[in-house]
């Protein structure tokens, strides 16, 4: 990761320690969530060359040889993909909390709730 992490994703960083602290079990969960969304987005696909080149050993089947050669750089997203995540992280929950109260559910449904609210404070 570089220098210019978006601003959002170091907001998240910098409130969950306080929502630890505080023991905001909701806004923990919700930022906690939405930094692993984040980290999994910027994760690159690491393709296996089409010709089979790929070295193979009778201990460890398909690895790569050398220093560093199974290592790749990992995305970078910028401010609007990084807003784009958290808000679907958001939209996620409030979905599932209509879906749990239809089921008559109120308190899961009231908890995800909670934990889309944390989450608008980073949107706004």
């Amino acid at each position: 990761m570089s220098e210019t992490s978006a601003p959002i994703r170091q907001a998240l960083r910098d409130a969950l320690p306080g929502a630890m602290t505080a023991r905001d079990t909701p806004a923990r969960n919700a930022i906690r969530s939405a930094l692993a969304a984040i980290e999994n987005a910027e994760a690159v696909v690491v393709e296996t060359p089409a010709d089979g080149a790929a070295a193979t050993s009778e201990h460890f089947a398909g690895t790569a040889i050398g220093v560093g050669a199974a290592e790749t750089p990992r995305r970078e997203l910028d401010e609007d993909h990084t807003l784009e995540i958290v808000s679907v992280e958001r939209d996620e929950r409030l979905a599932a909390a209509a879906e749990y109260r239809a089921r008559g559910e109120e308190q899961r449904a009231a908890e995800l709730e909670a934990e889309a609210a944390a989450l608008d404070a980073f949107l706004c």
